[in-house]
């Protein structure tokens, strides 16, 4: 503990990895306040314990994102969330084909179970290997595999993302 009150080390982590650690967790909500929320909680769980963690924080954070996104998932409401203004139509067909394809595959993760999508999110996204998924989120080297396996298989026989051509981009 420094004169300051913080503990050695987890002001630098978080000043660094909180951009890191937000694009993951919005992958997770997709929401960008629920994910800087779900961040904040996260830190402030992380730094009680800090002294306590050993090795690469990334682990135990991870991990804390994954199990209260969880939890949080459990008890919100998940309906329609009102707009200001309907979208304008894009002009470019390019654009368009692009944002269509992005909305297709964000259902498409959406729409996988919690599990799946942490296990694609982790492995994908924040390039963790399959076994420090498994250490992330506290289950066996094959749980992570299976997990991933069944993830990928869902989003193969999408039919949204079929329809648009994207079966190989899943693959």
């Amino acid at each position: 503990m420094r004169k300051d009150g913080m503990v050695d080390g987890f002001t630098e982590y978080a000043r660094y990895g909180h951009e890191r650690l937000c694009r993951t967790a919005y992958l997770l909500t997709r929401d960008w306040a629920a994910a800087e929320d779900l961040v904040q909680t996260a830190l402030v769980k992380a730094w009680i314990v800090w002294r306590r963690i050993e090795g690469d924080p990334d682990r135990y954070v991870y991990r804390i994102i994954v199990n209260t996104h969880a939890s949080w998932w459990r008890r919100r409401w998940r309906g329609e969330v009102p707009t200001a203004a309907v979208p304008e139509s894009l002009a470019e067909r390019d654009i368009a084909r692009a944002v269509t394809d992005r909305e297709a595959l964000w259902a498409a993760t959406g729409a996988l179970p919690g599990q799946q999508r942490a296990v694609l999110v982790l492995h994908y996204f924040a390039d963790l290997t399959h076994q420090q998924v498994a250490d992330v989120l506290g289950c066996l080297l094959g749980t992570v595999k299976k997990q991933l396996s069944r993830a990928l298989a869902r989003l193969r026989v999408d039919s949204a993302l079929h329809d648009l051509g994207m079966e190989e981009a899943v693959r």
